[in-house]
């Protein structure tokens, strides 16, 4: 009796034993990781990837906001982008080849437009992890490609730092540092960005709105197809524009964020502060040179240039003297708080002459990025301000780096 009651004991916690062996061996579906999602700049609610090692860029001027997170080795997960960074903004394509010459053979899937991509070389590229703008060149929220894309298991995901900056910039490279899996570096851009913006709000925030200047920005000064002017409304430029302290003219000139506007109503508008932007030329127009790859001289002389043309005079900024020109692809970079800064010191001189626009560049490319800032990215005018404006234009200008 005793001998035949051991060995069922004996047989029981054997077949215990298996039975916790084969629950073991096959986990129940509780166990598993929860599916990892987040919000893009679209409002789409899109799945996180694991471990993306394939991205792809619409924009390859996206390059700016992935590199922020990439450290030493910015190209090192881009399988492929568009051609537009070469065409529109060539001097910080070169800059980038003289150090990582792989960025030659990264594979194209269209050049500067929406129209001109492949969505089959998109798919050719595998990747994990696609990222594309608001507005721009690249693929648009209902272009077919982002469905395809997504039916291959791509993630998705749409920021924006073009259309809305002062906005989306942050929650943009937020949201690119959770589905890069590079949260790390992405926080500590976002508090050195708050950091440089408080700096500029708390002072600014104390200027009655009446004394501040008007301002007129003129985007791809003189070679825009449009002919005079090209300019920002109530967006892009325009929002650094106020958020630095002026007023923007053509806020109330139209509705939209990109738009133009007349020779008559910039004279009529009478700005006190005149900005041309620059990224590339057409032959025989006068264009502003400046980024990377030129230099101080250079981009004074084009600035005297585009100044110069026939009926400029009669705008009043220009008149007195308070001249300036700047890199327009702060237009749709996340290294615009640099821009912020340069405008604040140009309408406030007395209230920021401590601030060192340079500094700040140079702190965020020797913190953030693998390729250094080599050229006059932003420029002031020269031999044309009365005595009294000569001051209130005058800023530390760019050296070469």
């Amino acid at each position: 009796m005793t001998r035949a009651l051991t060995a069922c004991a004996v047989l029981g916690i054997a077949s215990l034993g298996a039975s916790v062996a084969a629950h073991a061996a096959t986990p129940p579906a509780a166990s598993a990781a929860p599916v990892q999602t987040v919000t893009d700049l679209a409002g789409r609610t899109v799945r996180i990837p694991a471990d993306p090692q394939r991205i792809l860029l619409g924009e390859s001027r996206l390059l700016m906001a992935v590199a922020l997170l990439e450290g030493k080795q910015p190209l090192a997960r881009i399988v492929g982008w568009q051609g537009d960074l070469p065409t529109m903004d060539p001097q910080t394509f070169n800059a980038y080849a003289d150090k990582f010459p792989g960025i030659k053979q990264v594979p194209l899937i269209g050049k500067a437009t929406e129209d001109s991509i492949s969505d089959e070389k998109a798919l050719s590229v595998k990747p994990d992890l696609a990222i594309f703008s608001l507005a721009g060149h690249g693929p648009s929220r209902y272009n077919a490609l982002v469905k395809q894309l997504e039916a291959t298991g791509t993630t998705v995901v749409f920021v924006d730092f073009r259309e809305h900056p002062m906005q989306n910039t942050l929650p943009s490279i937020e949201l690119l540092g959770r589905v890069m899996h590079r949260e790390q570096q992405a926080n500590a851009y976002v508090q050195f960005y708050r950091q440089h913006l408080a700096r500029v709000q708390a002072v600014v925030n104390l200027i009655p709105p009446q004394q501040r200047p008007k301002v007129f920005i003129d985007l791809l000064a003189g070679v825009w197809d449009a002919g005079c002017c090209h300019t920002a409304g109530n967006g892009n430029f325009g929002e650094f524009i106020q958020v630095a302290g002026g007023r923007n003219i053509a806020a109330g000139l139209m509705p939209g964020v990109l738009g133009d506007i007349s020779m008559e109503q910039i004279i009529a508008a009478q700005p006190d502060v005149y900005i041309a932007t620059g990224s590339r030329s057409k032959a025989g127009l006068a264009s502003l040179r400046v980024g990377a790859l030129t230099s101080q001289r250079d981009a004074q002389a084009s600035l005297a240039a585009l100044v110069s043309r026939p009926g400029f005079d009669t705008i009043k900024a220009i008149h007195d003297g308070r001249v300036h020109g700047i890199s327009h692809n702060y237009y749709d970079s996340p290294y615009n708080i640099v821009a912020i800064e340069a405008f604040a010191k140009w309408f406030y001189p007395q209230q920021f002459k401590d601030l060192d626009v340079n500094q700040t560049q140079s702190e965020l490319y020797r913190r953030f990025l693998a390729v250094p800032p080599d050229g006059a990215y932003w420029v002031d005018g020269v031999g044309a301000a009365a005595p009294g404006a000569a001051a209130s234009s005058a800023m530390t200008p760019v050296a070469s780096h």
